[in-house]
């Protein structure tokens, strides 16, 4: 089966629509080997590299076949690091918007008690972190047993940060009788015999990677000393003027300096290490995708699950000490088939982990002179009117898929008794608008918020102000969150 567009599958029209306004127009290898048995309910290995679109391919099939009636959990997706949680859960949200998908990411250094709020309401999708996950399994606040789908991202990922034996005492808490995919860019022992132990009949999907990088990024190595990396770094971002830049560095302490040099240089940029509050590495990220600034230095925090659309250029300002490092950096370049470059500096104590990386890569990384005066001069001019500007983002899925949204904030909530079909009966009456108009319903005790879809935000709310739900009148306005 090589379906050419997702409109081949046997999909819902709220999940065809969301793909349409995501602009997803032809399935992924990966998506077009797993979406069809994911939808027939089999347990699936997946072999895949990173930047691959694999979160679509788990992601359509789970919002197709969760039931949005249904209150409790039916789908669980554990990821290593937090940053992919959220990555993953605002995937999920996109994919499943127009069907009212409900997903909520859980993860450490973030209150306990509001994701335990969040999870009393109706939510369809949990993602989390193993650790944050048991905590809520501890404490009877995770309610599996409605789960019929269990998503290993980035196995391999979690055997190196020594979650497997968390993931193992997750899976024992869940139904018997449920679908389980394992994806991983690479297969250690210790994850296939996790996953002949918990899956039935799996079956196994290799995507073969273009050799182990995409062949939409054109890979350079500099020559450099230590004590000229900053020099060239800026000569480097001058003559290749990138839209946006992804520079990497091995330790927190080269983040910052890189990061002080540029920012007194007035590059428009930001810095990600794991040393900032989470709350501030969320912003940043953010701040990011959405174009506020253009460069971005940062630690291999920010390599795993970032899914940023036009990071034309990658910086390895060092040269990372683990091979697979090397790929999961680059690779934040040149995806869904646009071109990226990634510039590696390598200082001459650095030369083993460059031969390491070629070996594991299966080529020779080709070399390119540090730029000289003359090139630096004349890209001058065009860098400097670029530098500190912000940068158009053509292609922010989340943005797009938001933009005819108003969330709307309503004075009552489980108190009153309300319920999510009240709100629907209701807001479906008002002339020109449909139960389709109506999105995702989140009711706290004392308040609720309802998203109204495809730009019929204003007309509710003006006719929200005179009407009543359950036979009470509520305040209703613009969310501000």
């Amino acid at each position: 089966m090589s379906e050419r567009s997702f409109g081949e599958y046997p999909l819902s029209n709220e999940i065809t629509r969301a793909l349409a306004v995501l602009k997803y127009e032809a399935p992924t290898e990966v998506q077009r080997e797993v979406i069809p048995p994911a939808l027939e309910k089999h347990d699936l290995i997946v072999k895949s590299q990173t930047g691959s679109g694999k979160t679509a391919a788990f992601g359509i099939p789970i919002c197709e076949m969760v039931e949005w009636e249904e209150k409790k959990p039916q789908a669980l997706i554990l990821t290593p690091t937090r940053e992919l949680a959220v990555q993953v859960r605002d995937d999920m949200t996109n994919i499943g918007r127009f069907k009212r998908i409900k997903a909520m990411a859980v993860y450490g250094k973030e209150p306990f008690s509001k994701q335990k709020e969040e999870l009393k309401q109706k939510t369809h999708v949990v993602v989390g972190t193993p650790g944050r996950v048991i905590d809520h399994i501890d404490r009877g606040t995770l309610d599996l047993d409605q789960v019929q789908y269990l998503v290993i991202d980035e196995a391999d990922e979690m055997l190196n940060m020594g979650f497997i034996d968390e993931v193992e005492a997750i899976i024992k808490e869940l139904p018997a009788n449920r679908v389980t995919m394992v994806f991983s860019a690479t297969l250690p022992k210790d994850v296939e015999s996790l996953c002949y132990k918990y899956m039935k009949e799996p079956i196994h999907i290799e995507i073969e990677a273009t050799g182990i990088t995409t062949d939409t990024i054109d890979h350079r190595l500099i020559d450099v000393k230590d004590e000229e990396k900053l020099s060239v770094l800026k000569d480097v971002t001058v003559v290749e003027n990138p839209d946006s830049c992804l520079i990497f560095c091995n330790t927190k302490e080269h983040v910052e300096t890189v990061y002080a040099e540029l920012e007194a240089s007035n590059y428009s940029c930001e810095r990600l290490h794991g040393g900032l509050e989470q709350q501030d590495r969320f912003a940043v990220m953010d701040g990011f995708k959405m174009g506020n600034f253009r460069y971005l230095v940062a630690t291999d925090v920010a390599a795993r699950g970032i899914d940023i659309d036009n990071v034309t250029l990658v910086i390895n300002y060092d040269v990372p000490m683990e091979k697979e490092s090397y790929v999961h950096r680059t690779g934040r370049t040149g995806r869904a088939g646009n071109k990226g470059k990634a510039i590696t500096f390598a200082t001459p104590y650095e030369g083993k982990f460059v031969k390491a990386i070629e070996r594991y890569i299966g080529f020779e990384i080709p070399s390119m002179e540090a730029p000289k005066p003359q090139e630096v001069a004349r890209g001058k001019a065009a860098f400097e009117e670029k530098v500190s500007g912000r940068r158009v983002v053509r292609n922010n899925k989340t943005a797009r898929i938001n933009q005819d949204i108003m969330k709307l904030h309503f004075s009552g909530g489980k108190k009153k008794k309300i319920r999510a079909v009240d709100f629907v009966g209701t807001i479906a009456k008002i002339p020109g608008v449909t139960a389709e108009d109506i999105g995702i319903i989140t009711i706290q005790d004392h308040l609720s918020y309802v998203d109204i879809l495809n730009g019929k935000g204003s007309l509710v709310l003006q006719a929200m102000d005179n009407a009543t739900i359950k036979g009470k009148r509520l305040k209703v306005s613009i969310a501000i969150k």
